[in-house]
């Protein structure tokens, strides 16, 4: 089968990039996915989005694939392009994994998903916007509070600091968020406690893989709790080597409340195929989703990979599986290239 890796290679195009690490490794990840399609016996070649240029598409028409596996997190160094990548996939009749555009645009807005999480009974932490200094006199939020960027994942924006107990340092954390990153802030009840990860695969079915939690060790003593930046992407930091990963020792009924809360809020925005739900389990109990990803890290070393690991799934057959589920959600569509709109509803394939 011809597989194009389609992936974002825009790490280098901003001088000041706060997430430039995270988009760098989108570049390992393309490389990982397609020694392991290779290895299952697909022809998998890497395809780079680069710039604001939409080149890519003519190397796509020229390949002709059957079907693309879509990586892309960001266009021309900015995380809003993320929605653009399948809206042109789709528009093309080209069959690609994972969620569709109006999915991964709402999950990435985090105040519009806060607001459809809300409206499906889901349980997040209340939250505000702050579009402008003036915001923070109106926030009605107890504290302690987390301010976090409107449109970015990867914890792109967030350090110790994130986490506020006062106005002071609530217009603080959100001036820098506003100034850094050209952005509303997000400002959110912030819920101390366990940090969980439950990760979603396939559709009809869709089962969890096994779920994890963050350890947080000696580096956290005093400091809140949270997977910063750094945690995440500065492997030689005490926040990164004392925040791991670990299974998830849960009873059966607090492990199936978990899944019901994920998956809830995994089809709540129209997720599909495969992404991951991050939620805090408060000090009553109660979990609270906290941001739910669907284009999450597929690198053979992440999160996602790992939990496909502890089930039974090795990366190759990791990969392979992501391929099926998009092929079987697609019913089968050719990989011609479509050549008309109707043609391109229908490879499109269901929502």
């Amino acid at each position: 089968m011809r597989i194009t890796i389609l992936y974002n290679r825009d790490h280098e195009l901003l001088r000041e990039d706060p997430g430039r690490e995270a988009r760098e490794d989108i570049v390992r990840v393309a490389a990982a996915l397609a020694e392991a399609l290779a290895a299952e016996g697909h022809c998998a070649e890497p395809l780079g989005v680069t710039g604001a240029s939409f080149g890519f598409l003519d190397a796509l028409k020229e390949r002709r694939p059957d079907l693309v596996l879509n990586v892309c997190e960001s266009l021309n160094g900015d995380s809003r392009g993320e929605i653009a990548i399948p809206a042109l996939l789709d528009v093309l009749g080209i069959p690609y994994t994972g969620s569709g555009p109006l999915a991964l645009g709402l999950a990435l807005h985090k105040p519009k998903a806060k607001e459809v999480l809300r409206a499906r009974g889901v349980p997040t932490p209340p939250s505000a916007v702050i579009e402008r200094i003036e915001d923070i006199a109106r926030i009605d939020l107890a504290f302690p509070l987390i301010v976090k960027p409107t449109r970015e994942d990867a914890s792109v924006g967030i350090d110790f600091d994130s986490v506020v107990h006062d106005r002071h340092g609530l217009a603080k954390a959100a001036l820098r968020v506003m100034q850094t990153l050209q952005q509303p802030a997000l400002v959110e009840r912030y819920v101390d406690g366990r940090e969980i990860y439950v990760p979603l695969l396939g559709n009809s079915p869709r089962a969890p893989l096994p779920i994890t939690e963050i350890e947080f060790g000696r580096a956290f003593e005093g400091r809140p709790r949270i997977v910063s930046y750094r945690a995440k992407w500065d492997a030689e930091s005490p926040e990164c080597k004392d925040s791991q990963p670990v299974p998830c020792a849960l009873d059966a009924l607090t492990e199936a409340r978990l899944v019901k809360v994920a998956t809830s809020a995994f089809e709540a925005l129209g997720c599909r195929d495969y992404g991951r739900v991050d939620l805090r389990m408060g000090a009553d109990g109660e979990p609270y989703v906290i941001d739910v990803n669907p284009n999450c890290d597929l690198h053979p070393e992440a999160g996602f990979a790992k939990a496909a690991k502890a089930s039974g799934m090795q990366y190759r057959a990791l990969a392979a599986r992501l391929v099926k589920i998009a092929l079987e959600r697609t019913d089968g569509h050719s990989s011609r290239i479509a050549r008309g709109p109707a043609a391109a509803r229908r490879a499109a394939g269901p929502d």
